[in-house]
């Protein structure tokens, strides 16, 4: 520049290249200094809501790139994609990521990957005609068959094929799913989407070897896209580390939290075991707040307290109260009504191996396990389309048989530890006799019964799990016992899950 102020663009340059090296405070301070000098530099904005993201500060990532769109930006319809993402998942306002998707769409209307969210976020808040309507475009308009993400049809298709599964074995959606599979490349990730929509129909239809067929070919695709990741004896290490980090405790401390503030209750289990529908039903109480998949805990553990559980050892009470207040404020960020509330629920499967963490940061907190038949829970995995960063071991059912055997280890632990605030909610119950499951539940919690609980697939809540449309139905006992119809496919869960030492109720 000619005034003798640094070049903005170099700068941004190189953030990036510190960027890329992982480097990313040197990153941000570059380019900090690259809108020092360059105020409407719409590219840096951009690279410093990137920065934001990384850093866990999605408010500020999407200020930063709202920023950037009103500087003028390369690819603006990205940015409102990018943002609407931060707004759904990350900060829970469905109204702003739908605009932002919609504003995508409007700059780009052929812009399928926009198309597709808006379907997603639809599924997500039980609007299943718009969601339908949103994967009919996408597979009706010839626009969308030659844009460069045009693949993502295929997912429109099996999308819809779950949503308005095949009711008859010659319905041409199994034809059409067949077909879609035969036409794409063995590793793509949109045949796995197929294969799986796939198996849902045909297991629908009480077609069991077809369906197992299908289910077990998707699993092996993953494999082959993504490669074994599971590794038992790192689970088991990780089990033992937990366990004699958290001991038995030998009194309850206090966590200082004023007893107006809602109880904490976490929500943790095997996936698939029932823990969104108990979420949905508990979210019908009035005094209950639901939190759904809440990531802080896991961010805290595995990334500022890594490695864990060893650094975690070493916090003393400034240092729990401290950060049990900053999970408290990000939660009320997220849920301003959970402030007049009596319980929040914070609900991830895999938070059983936080349970010690949670109890040090909030000694009143309440734990619902949830538990499920464990060859129906490990059926229910395997049949399921997982995201292998979260569940390594879903896309084979040996490792998903050893994992089931750790987590149950370490939630009697749990038990042994903290016997009065631990409850265990047993899928089958919930399903066959909601009532006085949930009336059991509720004493737990120290809440009265309250009916509307039982109408929770009624409510048009945002539900960000693969159990979305499950939770849409009135309670139903189909996948209860799914497991002896496949038994005779099953022999490698069985066999793992006995290795284990996991009883196996009801084995006739």
């Amino acid at each position: 520049m000619t005034n003798g102020a640094p070049d903005p663009g170099a700068l941004l340059a190189q953030a990036g290249a510190e960027h890329r090296a992982g480097r990313r405070s040197a990153a941000r301070a570059l380019i900090e200094q690259a809108l020092a000098v360059a105020p409407r530099f719409g590219e840096a904005w951009r690279a410093l809501a990137t920065v934001h993201a990384e850093d866990g500060r999605p408010e500020a990532a999407a200020a930063a790139l709202g920023t950037a769109l009103s500087c003028g930006v390369a690819r603006p319809h990205e940015a409102h994609l990018q943002r609407a993402v931060w707004f759904a998942d990350d900060l829970r306002r469905d109204g702003e990521a739908q605009a932002e998707l919609e504003a995508a769409l409007a700059l780009k209307p052929d812009y399928l990957p926009a198309l597709m969210n808006l379907g997603n976020l639809h599924e997500q808040r039980g609007e299943r005609d718009a969601a339908l309507a949103c994967y009919a475009r996408a597979l009706d308009d010839p626009r969308f068959a030659t844009v460069p993400e045009a693949a993502l049809r295929h997912v429109a298709l099996a999308r819809t094929a779950v949503m308005r599964p095949p009711t008859t074995p010659d319905d041409p959606l199994l034809a059409a799913l067949r077909t879609a599979i035969e036409t794409t490349a063995p590793d793509a990730l949109e045949r796995v989407h197929l294969q799986f929509a796939l198996g849902h129909g045909l297991d629908r239809l009480g077609e069991v070897d077809a369906a197992f067929d299908a289910f077990a070919r998707g699993n092996r695709s993953l494999l082959r896209r993504e490669g074994r990741r599971y590794e038992p004896r790192r689970e088991a290490a990780m089990v033992d580390a937990v366990v004699a980090a958290f001991p038995k405790p030998t009194a309850t401390p206090d966590d200082g939290s004023d007893d107006s503030r809602p109880v904490p209750v976490f929500i943790c289990g095997m996936f698939r075991s029932g823990s969104t529908l108990l979420e949905q039903v508990l979210s019908g109480h009035p005094d209950v707040v639901a939190g759904g998949e809440i990531d802080w805990l896991p961010r805290l553990a595995f990334e500022r307290l890594a490695p864990f559980p060893v650094r975690a050892i070493g916090l003393d009470e400034a240092d729990l109260q401290r950060l049990a207040a900053e999970y408290r404020a990000h939660v009320e960020a997220l849920f301003p009504a959970s402030r007049g509330a009596s319980v929040l629920t914070d609900k991830r499967p895999d938070n059983h191996l936080l349970v010690g963490l949670i109890k040090r940061l909030f000694p009143r907190a309440k734990i619902l396990h949830t538990v499920r038949h464990p060859m129906d829970n490990g059926l229910s995995v395997y049949m399921q389309h997982m995201n292998l960063e979260v569940t390594p071991y879903a896309n084979d059912l040996g490792d998903i048989g050893h994992y089931y055997g750790q987590y149950r280890r370490l939630m009697a632990h749990w038990e042994a530890c903290f016997p009065g605030d631990l409850l265990a909610v047993p899928y089958e119950a919930l399903v066959r006799d909601a009532e006085t499951t949930v009336r059991g539940v509720l004493g737990f919690l120290g809440l009265e019964w309250d009916a509307r609980c039982l109408a929770f697939h009624e409510r048009r809540n945002t539900v960000k799990t693969a159990s979305y449309w499950q939770v849409r139905r009135p309670l139903y006992g189909d996948a209860a016992g799914r497991w002896r119809r496949y038994r005779k496919h099953l022999g490698a869960l069985e066999a793992a899950l006995r290795q284990a030492g996991v009883d196996l109720p009801d084995e006739a």
